[in-house]
């Protein structure tokens, strides 16, 4: 088991778990951002720094999602706005 892997997964987790507790009609859209580009570019860096290749797979596509739902959410804000 490898430490920077499992700490990798367990950023995908929180990033997962802070989204839906932040949504919601009264939730701030740019602290979720914010949040979920935050918590996701943490779990890259610790799957860049395990060094086994599954674990720095694994940990580079989970934490990808969040990052880039977080991006098309502010580019979704960015239209919105006049």
């Amino acid at each position: 088991m490898n430490k920077f892997g499992l700490l990798s997964l367990l950023m995908f987790v929180i990033s997962a778990t802070a989204f839906f507790v932040m949504r919601g009609p009264d939730g701030d859209i740019y602290l979720t951002i914010i949040v979920l580009g935050i918590l996701s570019f943490i779990g890259l860096l610790f799957a860049a720094l395990s060094k086994q290749l599954l674990w720095t797979i694994l940990g580079v596509g989970v934490n990808l999602i969040p990052l880039i739902f977080a991006f098309l959410l502010l580019f979704a804000m960015g239209i919105s706005e006049p």
